[in-house]
């Protein structure tokens, strides 16, 4: 039951990272694909209705991680305390822009929250890139699982290293491929055309970084994600923009996959010492706990998925970013 339940944590990070992924992406691109008011409108309106359900599954993920694994959950929470409130910040941040971009009353209004709307996504795209390397290095745990270190450097020093910096590249490269597939997937006109040029460079870009990554880390799967990067972009280059959506999406699904299960058992690693790591097991709730959560789970996530998926049929016509003749 331990091992299901963590493939349920790596379940519900992915899906996050795959649906939040092209929303940041889209936040992201949005002044560079959206020429005026009206372009920049439609570009919004294309993740309007999907958004706020994607942010269910970050609930999901941190809720379960949690429930099942609370040593972990104390571990990365006491360890990255000050990243994750600039986080939270963050997102509401972009919550804000989103739900009001359109209640102002004047262009200028919606200009200010398209900035708010481009600089925390970044910010949040880069903040998520380098925590998800703390995965891949560790913390400095000491015997009794606590993270040593005190002040504003037990927190912040984690995401400034080499590999955090490379995470959050990664990253970058990833939501951008992901936002540029997305919009020339939901948008026509001069948004779609400008969304799949892009898509051809950022799918290069990614590849070349995650290439970098994978020799870093050793890991096959994120090499396969390069070559998926590089096929996604040569995919939406010749107008497959549906099969270029889902190449990115299984690229974004492998590096995160191989994040989260690069160490096998030891699901948080010691930068004091390997027999300092936490495993799975020791990180495990009990099995009266894990018993459950398995009676609640069964009926909640399957409800979720289905909710979401009914959500995604219901609103997957194209949004037009062409201006139509009055």
């Amino acid at each position: 039951m331990i091992t299901f339940w963590y493939w349920i944590v790596v379940l519900a990070w992915v899906l996050f990272f795959v649906l939040e992924g092209f929303d940041f992406g889209v936040g992201v691109l949005q002044p560079l694909l959206g020429r005026d008011d009206h372009e920049r409108g439609a570009i919004v309106r294309t993740i309007g209705p999907f958004w706020d359900g994607n942010e269910v599954w970050l609930v999901a993920a941190i809720g379960v991680t949690f429930a099942a694994f609370p040593a972990w959950y104390s571990a990365l929470l006491s360890g990255l305390y000050l990243p994750m409130a600039g986080l939270l910040l963050l997102l509401a941040v972009r919550g804000v822009t989103l739900e009001f971009r359109g209640k102002g009353p004047d262009a200028a209004w919606r200009r200010r929250c398209d900035l708010f709307l481009t600089l925390s996504s970044t910010a949040i795209v880069l903040l998520w890139g380098a925590l998800l390397a703390v995965f891949v290095r560790g913390l400095a745990l000491g015997p009794d699982g606590s993270v040593r270190g005190n002040g504003l450097s037990r927190s912040l020093d984690p995401i400034l290293t080499p590999t955090a910096l490379l995470g959050a590249a990664a990253a970058l490269f990833a939501a951008l491929l992901l936002g540029a597939t997305f919009l020339a997937l939901r948008t026509t006109g001069p948004v779609r055309r400008r969304a799949r040029t892009l898509a051809r460079w950022l799918g290069a870009g990614g590849a070349a970084v995650l290439v970098i990554a994978g020799i870093a880390t050793s890991s096959r799967l994120v090499l396969a994600a390069a070559a998926l990067s590089l096929a996604a972009g040569m995919l939406a280059r010749n107008g497959r923009e549906a099969l270029a959506f889902t190449t990115t999406a299984l690229a974004v699904a492998g590096s995160v996959t191989a994040v989260l299960t690069a160490h096998g058992n030891v699901v948080l690693p010691s930068t004091l010492g390997d027999s300092w790591s936490l495993t799975m097991s020791a990180a495990a709730a009990t099995p009266t706990a894990l018993t459950l959560l398995t009676e609640f789970g069964v009926v909640i996530l399957p409800g979720v998925l289905a909710y979401q998926a009914f959500s995604y049929v219901v609103f997957r016509r194209r949004v037009a970013s062409e201006r139509v003749p009055s």
